[in-house]
């Protein structure tokens, strides 16, 4: 399974955080669960049969989709910035 570095998840938390001391935004969150969301999918294609890792990834995936919904519903204009810079949706 790959997976997420301290250098990779600093460079996610660089590029998404609002100001210095942010960790808890929607968009960096969102962020961050699509790209364990990620690493899971290239581990699948190796472990078919990983049910065990399959639920958790689905809890991630529904996790993430609260956080866009929220973020749709209270600031639509980084809810379009944010699918669109993730590669999520259209």
């Amino acid at each position: 399974m790959e997976s997420i570095t301290a250098a990779s998840r600093k460079d996610v938390v660089q590029k998404y955080q609002m100001h210095d001391k942010d960790t808890g935004s929607p968009e960096l969150q969102i962020a961050l669960l699509t790209q364990r969301i990620e690493g899971l999918t290239s581990h699948f294609s190796a472990h078919k049969k990983d049910q065990h890792s399959r639920m958790g990834m689905m809890k991630l995936i529904n996790r993430r989709k609260k956080l866009l919904m929220y973020l749709r519903k209270t600031n639509p204009d980084k809810y379009k910035n944010t699918i669109s810079s993730l590669g999520l949706r259209k």
